[in-house]
């Protein structure tokens, strides 16, 4: 079999993995919300933290990175026929597979599957494949109800809310805010619940078992999917997932393409690299594993959708198409300085945080400076603390920075804009020591206006586009070039 990287005309990815603004005017009005702010900062602290002590425990994690790393490069150049082994394998089992360009093609695929069984309610396990697709709206369009049974899930579905982050989608509510929306939306609920955690989880839990045992349907995602042998994992912490698998007549499961991993033992290296990164657990409360259709236990109709929805435009490009190499666990996002500070909302897409703003752009393509994710791989101080974090050594920074050039490149028509007049004057003045040494005796005057508080707050235009959010240290007293020639006289003659 021939491989081949990338469809052969652009198609565009759609679903929720667009915002309708840019990232900066979305950012703007999250900063401005305080208690966003907190519940981002303590929930990401908290996780980061724990992370940090779960990876410390193993003696050979960048063994383990970089074992991950290379499984999924290997997937990447392999992926058609790993597909079609995959594709046999599901089928030889007693399960059916359906190809999905976009997540019009995978939505109608589902609801068809869904209406065929006469049912019209679901239950879901959490997955960020149906939310990428904008499933649940659809199934509500066309008369079925689809239950959230992850807790997140849950309390972001009752709030007619959005998830903002990969694995906490509800990482933006607090418990007295949760407490609000249960006793708004949740159906028998108690009304003099107090918003301690386990109240919580309690009414949670009882209002999910009654949809648990009575539904006919459930639809998943998938962590995995084994191309030598046709299984599907799903990892979760909760045991909501294990009951959508086990108990309904039929189980739908989306899942991306890039999910796939080579052969069975491959799993290993994921099952130690995935809990660890997301969940700072040793290992996954609930890891649940199925091949096909056995008779007289689980499902007896099985069904898989593999959606592209833009993921052959992103194995198409080199550089950028190790943004597949994703497992979700979110890690990137708890270490991520901006995301802390704006929240997963400003993204604009399912997809927030670091892996948000190089794999959106990518997945939908840009169509000029106007489009919202044309700003999502500007959304970043390139610190690299996103690629430590990654479990597989998914190099953010410089995807960054690619995306950034191509983005730069594609708004020139002509005449040079703002950015290229500015990078050129730098070049002016740095290509001559004696232009360089005038512009730092120049930037003394910066002094008055950082004041006492050795801050500059405010700039006249264009400098008021880096104030507006940011202030600007003053310069020091002396330049560096002033401090060495006072502090190293004898060794300059």
């Amino acid at each position: 079999m021939t491989t081949f990287l990338g469809s052969p005309t652009f198609h565009a990815g759609t679903g929720n993995i667009r915002g309708t603004e840019s990232f900066p005017d979305a950012a703007r009005k999250s900063l401005a919300d305080t208690q966003l702010r907190a519940n981002l900062g303590a929930a990401t602290t908290t996780i980061r933290n724990k992370r940090i002590a779960a990876v410390a425990e193993v003696d050979d994690w960048e063994e383990l990175r970089r074992a991950g790393s290379a499984l999924k490069a290997d997937v990447m150049a392999r992926l058609p026929e790993l597909l079609v082994q995959f594709e046999e394998n599901v089928t030889a089992r007693g399960g059916t597979v359906h190809w999905a360009r976009d997540s019009e093609e995978a939505n109608r695929i589902i609801t068809d599957l869904v209406r065929a069984t006469g049912s019209d309610e679901v239950v879901k396990v959490k997955s960020m494949a149906t939310q990428e697709t904008g499933l649940n709206e659809h199934l509500e369009e066309n008369g079925i109800a689809a239950i959230e049974t992850d807790l997140a899930e849950l309390i972001v579905q009752l709030g007619e809310d959005k998830p903002s982050h990969i694995l906490v989608p509800a990482i933006h509510r607090n418990r007295a805010e949760i407490r609000e929306i249960f006793l708004k939306s949740m159906p028998g609920i108690d009304k003099d619940i107090t918003d301690d955690p386990r109240a919580l989880a309690m009414a949670a839990r009882a209002h999910l078992r009654r949809k648990f045992l009575s539904a006919k349907v459930a639809i998943s995602g998938a962590n995995f999917g084994v191309a030598e042998t046709g299984t599907l994992a799903v990892v979760e912490s909760e045991g909501n997932g294990r009951m959508c698998l086990t108990l309904p007549d039929t189980l739908i499961t989306l899942m991306g393409i890039e999910k796939l991993v080579p052969t069975f033992t491959d799993l290993e290296v994921f099952m130690q690299l995935l809990p660890r990164s997301s969940t700072a657990e040793r290992m996954n409360p609930y890891t649940s594993m199925w091949t096909g259709v056995h008779p007289g236990d689980g499902p007896q109709n099985f069904h898989v959708v593999l959606l592209d929805n833009g993921r052959t435009n992103v194995l198409a490009d080199e550089v950028g198409r190790s943004a597949l190499h994703c497992i979700r666990c979110s890690a990137c996002l708890n270490v991520c300085p901006v995301y802390e500070r704006a929240g997963g909302h400003a993204y604009g897409s399912v997809y927030p945080g670091p892996i948000g703003a190089i794999l959106s752009p990518q997945l939908t393509g840009t169509t000029g400076h106007d489009d919202p994710n044309a700003s999502l791989p500007f959304a970043s101080t390139l610190c690299g603390a996103c690629f430590d974090a990654c479990p597989v050594r998914i190099d953010i920074p410089s995807i960054l920075v690619h995306l950034r050039a191509e983005q730069v490149d594609s708004e020139r028509h002509g005449l040079p804009g703002g950015q290229d007049l500015a990078m050129k004057a730098a070049g002016f003045v740095m290509g001559s020591e004696k232009r360089f040494a005038a512009a730092e005796t120049a930037s003394k005057i910066g002094r008055v206006l950082g004041g006492k508080k050795g801050r500059i707050t405010s700039l006249p235009y264009p400098g008021s586009k880096w104030t507006a959010s940011r202030d600007l240290p003053s310069p020091p007293k002396e330049t560096f070039r002033q401090w060495w020639a006072r502090t190293h006289e004898d060794t300059t003659r």
